[in-house]
């Protein structure tokens, strides 16, 4: 067989969670039948050849005699994945002679194509459509032909052509077209931010935990409690995610690209607007907590961007696990650097850590012994580093509630009145200084963080008495200056600073 056409198409690499142009590029040349990659490809890339071959087939269309070349550009990206297949089908039809495509020149590119091929010729849903429709915004034209079950996942990109398919047959079809049809948005349904289960008001009691959970969300501190088996830790952390305010659009469209980018995007969600809530096991890799691999993913600190990482039994953590969150904790991002390519990850979460006193849970409890020895305790304890501690701004000693008291006690606020509460505090603190208390620093701080008289007495003593180092009292004005936010004060009173002292007792 003779030198055939060359055919160039267009998709797209997701690298961390944006989407890098890339051109596909088939030749259908003379030779021994086989197909040749390059430009990269990982495996998953370089298997698509036998994908294609049966797709192909099965779709009723004949396979091109002679060698085939499949070149994707640029040659200095890693292309992972099968969300290649479909295009180069598509350019080994092209290439072939077998479509007749306008557009098959070089001059000319056409939509940007995204899209895995199944044995029997199917186009299933794939992962990372978001970042990869926002590239097609920046193509021309501005059109994207792409696996139809990843839908309202592309619509939420506005001014692009949608062009979804469910078969290789179907897309030869649209590409064949000379004026295609874009698919109707679907309706953006929105559901509700907040669910009505897990709601504050079932917890009875621990009125000290529940303040530290409405300045937690106010301000966007970390928290820490402690405390024996069954006094509520867990139950109070998952209802953390309940009292933050709902998620701007911008928030929803970050956390929406990260779970696409990490294939867990529910099948057929468009914007996810209810603050993601992550509670990983304590056996977790650190390449699953932070991120990582060979070819960089998110790992849950970016999964629970915008919304809470619950990390219960912590000390049960192994200590290299929790050390990598340091960085990304202060940050609000996270660099993962390989061999061949860096990438970096979002991680501006609230940060919920549980665990108890002692190994076996009871050092302290007035109704149950501890069995433990001191210096088990003081290993149990010692898991958790003093730099990673420090991390926490606010520390809680929760306690089992009575029996007698949990039937007595009348139901508290309901999440949705707290809520109203952490929505007007954070509204003053982006009017500030358009940032969270937690974030503040420099000059900032010193301007947000402007004690009047009591204030500056209560901080001083606590300095004088050692009770603070000079990191430590900085914690405490950013704590301090959510609660008077909290009750619309400007300046920081001694009160606010008294409050925020207790939350620095160590646990």
């Amino acid at each position: 067989m003779g030198h055939a056409m060359l055919a160039r198409l267009h998709t797209a690499a997701v690298s961390g969670v944006e989407a890098i142009p890339v051109s596909v590029e088939v030749d259908v040349g003379g030779g021994l039948p086989g197909m040749t990659m390059v430009g990269l490809p990982d495996i998953s890339v370089r298997e698509s050849r036998e994908r294609v071959r049966s797709a192909i087939r099965n779709s009723g269309f004949p396979f091109p005699n002679g060698h085939i070349t499949v070149n994707l550009a640029p040659a200095d990206v890693r292309k992972i994945g099968a969300g290649f297949d479909l295009p180069i089908a598509l350019g080994i039809l092209i290439a072939g002679g077998v479509l007749p495509w306008r557009a098959s020149n070089a001059a000319a590119t056409g939509p940007l194509i995204a899209g895995g091929v199944s044995l029997d010729g199917g186009v299933p849903p794939m992962r990372g459509v978001l970042p990869i429709a926002g590239a097609a915004k920046q193509a021309d034209p501005a059109a994207l032909l792409f696996p139809s079950a990843n839908l309202a996942e592309a619509a939420i990109v506005d001014g692009i052509d949608l062009l979804p398919v469910k078969s290789l047959f179907e897309a030869a079809q649209v590409l064949t077209s000379r004026n295609p049809s874009p698919a109707t948005r679907p309706a953006m349904t929105s559901p509700p931010a907040h669910l009505a289960t897990d709601d504050l008001a079932d917890v009875a009691g621990q009125l000290l935990a529940r303040r530290a959970l409405e300045v937690a969300a106010a301000g966007g501190h970390h928290l820490l409690f402690a405390g024996p088996p069954g006094a509520g830790k867990t139950m109070l952390a998952r209802r953390l995610a309940g009292i933050l305010p709902p998620l701007s659009t911008d928030e929803a469209l970050a956390v929406t690209t990260i779970h696409s980018v990490a294939g867990t995007l529910p099948p057929g969600a468009g914007l996810l607007t209810r603050r993601p809530f992550r509670a990983p096991h304590h056996t977790c890799s650190e390449i699953a907590l932070v991120g990582g691999g060979s070819h960089p993913r998110p790992g849950e600190l970016s999964l629970a961007h915008h919304g809470v990482l619950f990390l219960d039994e912590l000390p049960e953590f192994t200590r290299r696990v929790l050390e990598t969150l340091r960085q990304p904790l202060e940050l609000g991002t996270i660099t993962i650097a390989r061999a061949a390519r860096s990438a970096t990850f979002p991680a501006r979460v609230t940060l919920v850590g549980a665990m108890n006193p002692c190994p076996c849970g009871y050092f302290g409890d007035p109704h149950k012994r501890c069995r433990c020895t001191p210096l088990a305790i003081e290993r149990y304890q010692s898991r958790l580093s003093g730099p990673m501690r420090d991390r926490f701004d606010l520390s809680v000693e929760v306690q089992a509630v009575p029996w007698r008291d949990l039937r007595a006690t009348s139901p508290g606020e309901s999440s949705a009145t707290v809520r109203a509460r952490v929505v007007q505090a954070r509204e003053r603190q982006h009017q500030r200084h358009g940032r969270l208390n937690a974030q503040l620093e420099g000059a900032a701080l010193r301007e947000a963080g402007a004690l009047d008289d009591s204030g500056e007495r209560v901080l001083g003593k606590a300095m004088a008495r050692g009770l603070l180092s000079a990191r430590g009292a900085t914690r405490v004005i950013r704590v301090a200056r959510t609660i008077a936010d909290l009750a619309g004060r400007g300046a920081i009173a001694g009160t606010d600073v008294a409050e925020a002292l207790q939350f620095r007792i160590k646990v």
